[in-house]
């Protein structure tokens, strides 16, 4: 019951993400990203799931957020380069490490999501 519910607030979450992504110039990347996120949680609600399908957007999201920690004003500039400032002032980047850091919590958040889907569905 709890795997539902949970299940069922990332589907909304990562559907919400999605739309809000739409108007951004790489949608193209963003957009599928997190609808694979949102279709994948959506199913484990009604109990399927799709181990393999986890394993590789997994593994996907995790080597582009390690992409995103050590690009140029990526996370790792994010911390020691501009000492943490806050990422959500606003909701416009007006920094050049707000997306790419926001980018990369947002791969996290999804990557956490799959990997509790995946956990429970080898088990």
């Amino acid at each position: 019951m709890l795997l539902s519910i949970l299940n069922s607030i990332f589907c909304i979450a990562f559907i919400l993400f999605a739309y809000v992504n739409l108007n951004d110039s790489d949608s193209w990347l963003w957009v599928p990203i997190y609808m694979i996120a949102s279709v994948c949680c959506g199913l484990a609600v009604f109990n399927y799931f799709y181990p393999l399908v986890y394993l590789i957007s997994i593994s996907f999201y995790l080597i582009y957020a390690l992409y995103l920690f050590f690009a140029k004003d990526g996370v790792r500039d994010w911390i020691v380069r501009y000492k943490r400032p806050t990422l959500v002032e606003s909701m416009q980047a007006t920094k050049p490490y707000i997306e790419k850091a926001r980018e990369f919590f947002g791969l996290l958040i999804i990557s956490g999501a799959l990997a509790i889907n995946y956990f429970i569905a080898i088990n």
